[in-house]
């Protein structure tokens, strides 16, 4: 399986500094971190078990948006926005509900997961639709659970739910479902999202040349790798992305099944500065970066004195 990260902050080694750490905690949230570590340990079970052929892009943010898709999975099968949840405790995913279960009461979770995960996948499926891809089907949506200490119980749920256990059975459901694109289609939708076709981009020859039908004195040619694009429409007869287009997927006020007072933000949405003045930090801010930086300062601390002492 071909991995592209982008996840932002990150070294050129895919690690984390203390400092990239507490920026991105900034920026995302608190929950930013534990679901970076989540997706590590669910993408090193399906890379056992995926072959070639398939793409996982992960932590991508939209051209002209910031809309962070946490992992695009392209593959025979077709395309999967997966969401990786470091959550534990008994859920319960009913339709489009998601409710939290303590002591055999389910009350709605403060963030619905599904909905969630819903709202990226159509999200992606606009921004390919702008791109001219034309998929066999609807961008499919995945909730995968990393810890064991997860329960969920499933009643026909709107969103694919998969728990610990059982993410390399659902990797090789993937191997064993009926393929609807090439191998060289999975590496061009790829490349399709990772760099957009631009606006004034002509149509590729062998697009216009596939439009030619074929005669009697001019025999059909096979099947080539470079024919995949004939699954894209010309540029010019599409509209350039616009992230208006996507406001019907991330409108907090839309109607979903969690009330109004227990709605919350997705972390997996970048979120917009507080402060008028660029570059800012908001009061809570500056309160969480110092309490990070007094923690990281006590156990360089501890560390050292166990150093000195057990010299000694």
């Amino acid at each position: 399986m071909k991995i592209i990260d982008k996840t932002p902050f990150q070294n050129e080694k895919g690690e984390l500094t203390t400092m990239q750490r507490v920026q991105g905690t900034l920026q995302h949230g608190l929950s930013w971190f534990p679901e970076l570590e989540a997706q590590k340990a669910v993408i090193a079970q399906m890379d056992l078990v995926l072959e070639k052929g398939f793409t996982l892009i992960r932590n991508f943010t939209l051209a002209n948006s910031q809309i962070v898709e946490p992992l695009i999975l392209i593959g025979p099968p077709g395309v999967f926005v997966i969401s990786v949840t470091p959550q534990s405790g008994f859920y319960e995913a009913r339709g489009d509900q998601w409710n939290v279960v303590n002591s055999g009461r389910s009350s709605p979770a403060p963030v619905n997961l599904l909905y969630r995960v819903g709202r990226l996948a159509r999200a992606l499926q606009v921004y390919l639709n702008r791109q001219g891809v034309v998929l066999p089907g609807l961008v499919e949506p995945i909730l995968i659970a990393s810890s064991p200490r997860m329960h969920i119980e499933s009643l026909r749920p709107t969103v694919r739910v998969v728990l610990s256990d059982a993410i390399r059975q659902f990797a090789a459901s993937l191997l064993q479902a009926r393929p609807v694109l090439r191998p060289e289609q999975v590496y061009e939708i790829a490349d399709r999202i990772i760099t957009p076709r631009p606006k004034e981009a002509a149509p590729q020859p062998e697009a216009a040349a596939e439009a030619v039908p074929a005669t009697e004195s001019t025999p059909a040619e096979p099947q080539t790798p470079g024919r995949a694009r004939a699954i894209f429409h010309a540029a010019e007869e599409l509209k350039p992305f616009d992230p208006a287009d996507l406001s019907f997927a991330f409108d907090e006020n839309a109607d979903s099944d969690v009330p109004d007072n227990l709605r919350e933000t997705s972390p997996s949405q970048r979120l917009p500065r507080v402060s008028a003045k660029r570059g800012a930090f908001s009061p809570g801010q500056w309160i969480l970066l110092g309490g990070m930086i007094l923690v990281e300062c006590c156990v360089l601390a501890g560390f050292g004195y166990f150093i000195l002492t057990g010299s000694r």
